[in-house]
């Protein structure tokens, strides 16, 4: 029988630790390169895997040349013995908390940050779709405004059904959520025509978030950063990720790469779309990032949100618990 998570500090290699460092990056953000793969040398992270059931493995990767840090946990949502769910920070205050906090308050074996949010107003607010238990507590973005043109929004989630975990473009029109099989066809200056709900379905998962853009269909890469109306952000540049995508078989990845530090410098769009193939990903989504991008596994935080051990706190969460 397999331990439950403890929650106690541990010891971590450097290896899990990545850089003590932070540096600034110049040149960061230029166009991304070129390339096929991304090498990490992904291993299993045997002292992890150890204490977790058998349908949830723990992987570490690195990347000298870029360089680059990362590490992503594959979790069979088919197992009944685990759960994969959304949850929302519950404190009164701010209404947000570390991830390290949602993972302990849960007993959750994995545990990754979510969604966007409003930082600058409190408590925090959801940037996009929000759903719990079936409550719809934010409705997802309805529009954007670049350059004084407006942009019907169509953006990606994540959504899990209590059995497997789904990757859709949506929407909510009357506290309703709905999915789209395309999204608009908007581009820099020129949106899309107006949205015929007679092309969409009604979503039928208990728990959801949205972040985006999608990285990934049918296992071919496809980042939807201007369909999703991303253009004119900085989300396109490289910095620290975060990402959640499906395998075929209907398993959950996720994942996180370091970023902004002298051994991980973060990633392009591009290149984390390359990462989650690589993983096993063939539908794949990005999620919040920068300094929120935070991943714990039995109560061990694999990586280094903003160069060090200190997590920003954040509104929502992907969280897995191992019965």
């Amino acid at each position: 029988m397999k331990r439950k998570p403890d929650f106690r500090a541990k010891k971590i290699s450097p290896f899990l630790l990545g850089a003590v460092l932070v540096t600034t990056l110049s040149g960061c953000d230029s166009s991304p390169p070129s390339a096929e793969s991304v090498p990490m040398g992904w291993r299993p992270l045997n002292s992890l895997n150890a204490d977790l059931p058998e349908g949830v493995r723990v992987y570490a990767g690195a990347n000298d040349t870029l360089p680059l840090r990362a590490w992503y946990v594959r979790i069979n949502e088919a197992d009944p013995s685990i759960s994969t769910r959304v949850v929302v920070s519950d404190d009164e205050v701010d209404r947000r908390e570390t991830v390290s906090s949602f993972a302990l308050d849960l007993n959750a074996c994995v545990a990754i940050n979510g969604g966007y949010f409003n930082m600058g107003v409190t408590p925090a607010r959801h940037a996009g779709l929000l759903l719990q238990n079936e409550t719809l507590l934010a409705p997802a973005t309805s529009a954007v405004t670049r350059d004084s043109i407006r942009y019907q929004a169509v953006r990606s989630a994540i959504g899990f059904t209590g059995e497997k975990a789904e990757i859709a473009w949506t929407t909510t029109l009357d506290n309703v959520v709905y999915r789209w099989e395309e999204p608009p066809s908007h581009q820099p200056g020129l949106p899309a025509d107006s949205l015929d709900y007679e092309q969409a379905v009604e979503w039928s998962v208990s728990h959801a978030l949205s972040a985006g853009p999608a990285l990934l269909r049918d296992g071919k890469i496809r980042i939807t950063s201007d369909e999703e109306v991303f253009f004119g952000s900085s989300i396109p540049n490289v910095h620290p990720r975060s990402a959640a995508g499906v395998t075929v078989d209907g398993d959950l990845i996720l994942m996180v790469v370091d970023g902004r530090q002298e051994n991980s410098r973060g990633v392009y769009l591009e290149e984390l779309a390359l990462l989650m193939r690589d993983a096993g990903a063939v539908k794949a989504l990005n999620l919040d990032g920068g300094g929120s991008s935070t991943l714990v596994v039995n109560g061990v935080l694999l990586n280094r949100p903003t160069g060090g051990t200190t997590e920003r706190e954040v509104m929502s969460a992907i969280v897995t618990e191992c019965r």
